[in-house]
């Protein structure tokens, strides 16, 4: 398996980036290695055009770690691409020269269009956009990459010079930010997402954003709301919480936005920079929601590496959350007929709920996923394997869930036997009241329909529901004496009862007459 370990780097304007993967017989991989080195490649850059002594030194010292851990792995091939500050660097060749000569890794310089493509691999990887029109953004520290598409299709590609160091470098001055360094930053900004589209107006509504700034933004936005889910890797963050940060860290000097939550100290010297072009960009777009790709362009080339190495099956099946939630189950030896079951009478149950509770196709997904992950527990162990459910649910790597619905995904199954969600709880009280309802709601379902497939036999076939002010009947299909299953149901209603304030009332078969 160590032959089929890949690495890839990304040396950017602010920081080197290098990522470790071993590949699977699928084509599907896992991350062994994640590191990240602040170098500031493009520290002075604006006044000298050249990459510093100090700036190449702490690269060289980055990479030359960086190739250790791959060799410790036994990483065959690297796939290493330099952007922005190489790629504009006086004595950027003899720089890609000496990464050859001194370390022992060959690295290509990639123009802006490449970055964009390599961003829209890892994107397009990690979210199902399917039928939406949005873009697709990577901000680094030198440039910023926007592909505009609609569902797979890509329609335009452009590479602007607003990346965060040479914004800062070029018009920030002031510590706090003044006003009128502000207000010239934000101008250049909008001018030349003006001049890149030729005053095209483009109305999309979402963006998947990419690169070292966004990331922090995720991470600041986390800590704001008081959230502490495992990633940040598709999080969700609103225009208006955008605006908030940035006018939170305006008013901040440089120690000020060191001590801010969820930033890298790193960081805080360009991220007013970095947060002003993604406030801009979401103005022009009128974009309301920013999505978080953490992985990026090292994503991409590890994906671009697959396909060169033929890695990739044949004919790639088209990714779905139902199947990512499949293949992460299988990979933990689940019941499948058992879950595929409950599954089948969760949803059932589900259904003539969701229009007088108001619970939609998303939260459909979230409680078909808990009950096809609710058991994977066992993969550890039978004793509390609810909790190990949720833990391996909360650290999964599942296609199309943002980080808050892998939390939901991952309490709702954590409930479906033993104790109930209590305050108590850590990772209950974590979550937003609606969240907690909607755990309580979905857990009672999936709760309920494990009781009812308490033989593991599929003795239910289905069940029908009939909601009443003051009772949820639930009547029950099936050939066999069913005697076991009410029991387990009626034992397992409680929270169904206590989160729809209904009675429950279990109505088995009727035998048929023959």
């Amino acid at each position: 398996m160590r032959g089929n370990r890949l690495a890839a780097i990304d040396i950017g304007t602010n920081s080197i980036r290098s990522i470790v993967v071993e590949v699977g017989t699928t084509g599907t991989f896992r991350i062994l290695d994640d590191e990240k080195a602040t170098v500031r490649l493009g520290e002075g850059f604006a006044g000298t055009g050249a990459i510093s002594p100090a700036a190449w030194q702490r690269a060289m010292d980055s990479l030359s770690r960086m190739r250790k851990i791959f060799d410790g792995y036994g990483v065959k091939n690297v796939e290493a691409v330099a952007t922005s500050a190489v790629r504009k660097a006086t004595n950027g060749p003899a720089f890609v020269d000496a990464i050859k000569n001194d370390i022992g890794i060959d690295v290509t310089v990639i123009d802006g269009e490449e970055e964009a493509e390599l961003a829209v691999l890892s994107a397009q990887n990690n979210f199902d956009m399917e039928g939406m029109r949005y873009a697709m953004v990577d901000i680094g520290g030198g440039s910023l990459e926007i592909v505009t598409a609609l569902g797979n299709h890509i329609e335009e590609i452009y590479s602007l010079e607003l990346g965060a160091v040479v914004l800062t470098e070029k018009f920030i001055g002031s510590d706090p930010v003044s006003r009128g360094d502000y207000s010239r930053l934000r101008k250049h900004v909008r001018k030349t997402l003006k001049e890149a589209f030729d005053g095209e107006e483009v109305a999309l509504n979402t963006i998947l954003g990419s690169g070292g700034t966004m990331t922090a933004i995720a991470a600041m936005v986390m800590a704001m709301r008081r959230e502490g889910y495992g990633s940040i890797h598709g999080y969700e963050v609103l225009r208006s919480e955008v605006v908030h940060l940035l006018a939170m860290l305006l008013r901040r000097d440089m120690k000020g936005r060191r001590g801010v939550a969820g930033l890298n100290p790193d960081r805080a010297d360009i991220i007013v920079a970095g947060v002003v072009a993604v406030d801009e960009l979401m103005d022009f777009f009128g974009a309301n929601m920013l999505k978080v790709n953490e992985r990026g362009i090292r994503e991409g080339l590890i994906l671009r590496s697959l396909k060169k190495h033929r890695l990739l099956p044949a004919s790639p099946k088209a990714r779905s959350w139902r199947q990512a939630v499949l293949d992460f189950a299988r990979s933990c030896h689940f019941d499948e007929e058992h879950s595929l079951h409950v599954a089948r009478l969760a949803l059932q149950i589900f259904d003539p709920l969701a229009g007088p509770f108001k619970l939609g196709k998303r939260e459909r997904q979230l409680l078909e996923s808990a009950a096809l992950l609710h058991d994977i527990g066992y993969f550890i162990s039978y004793s509390r394997h609810h909790k190990h459910s949720y833990h391996l649910i909360r650290h999964a790597d599942l296609f199309g869930f943002t980080p808050r619905e892998m939390e939901l995904i991952a309490n709702i199954a954590r409930y479906h036997r033993k104790s109930l969600p209590k305050k108590k709880h850590e990772s209950f009280a974590r979550l937003a009241p609606p969240d907690q309802l909607l755990v309580n709601q979905l857990g009672g379902i999936l709760r309920l329909a494990d009781g009812l497939d308490r033989r593991r036999n599929s003795f239910v076939e289905g069940v029908e529901c009939n909601l009443s002010p003051a009772a949820l009947i639930v009547r029950l299909t099936g050939g066999e004496d069913l005697s076991v299953e009410l029991f387990g149901g009626k034992l397992k209603g409680d929270l169904m009862e206590a989160a729809f304030k209904r009675k429950l009332q279990l109505v088995p078969a009727v035998p048929s007459l023959s």
